[in-house]
């Protein structure tokens, strides 16, 4: 149990478990701003344009069953504006942060033995013909 406890708190304690805490958090403020959004701004402005004053009362009955299409109206227009807002917030950051270098990692020098069986190879195939036996 011990070593559970031990592993689980390195766990805990990771950078990565602390910044997804951190944008857990940040994403329900942000939720609660575009709901509001969506709710008291662009809903009202969308049910003035399609003369609907409600869109969460927009339903239509199958088999006395009401199926609440305004619902789900709203919550597409919900996540659109998150995902659109996500999109623009992750392209504004990405331009601000340094392009990653890439490190190029040098070869390896070849050793005599492999420069030398290069250079016969080399040698080989410039004494072929074009039928690829060799030239006498």
């Amino acid at each position: 149990m011990k070593k559970f406890l031990q592993e689980f708190k390195a766990f805990a304690i990771k950078g990565n478990v602390i910044d997804l805490s951190v944008a857990v958090i940040i994403g329900s403020a942000f939720s609660a701003i575009v709901t509001s959004l969506v709710n008291d701004l662009i809903m009202p402005l969308i049910g003035a344009i399609f003369t609907v004053p409600d869109f969460s009362l927009l339903s239509f009955n199958v088999n006395g069953t009401p199926i609440m299409i305004g619902s789900l109206i709203q919550t597409v227009v919900n996540f659109l504006i998150i995902a659109i807002s996500i999109f623009s917030v992750v392209k504004v950051i990405s331009k601000f942060q340094k392009p990653k270098e890439e490190k190029t990692e040098a070869l390896p020098t070849p050793s005599n033995e492999e420069r030398l069986l290069t250079e016969i190879r080399d040698i080989l195939k410039q004494s072929k013909d074009e039928t690829g036996r060799p030239v006498e």
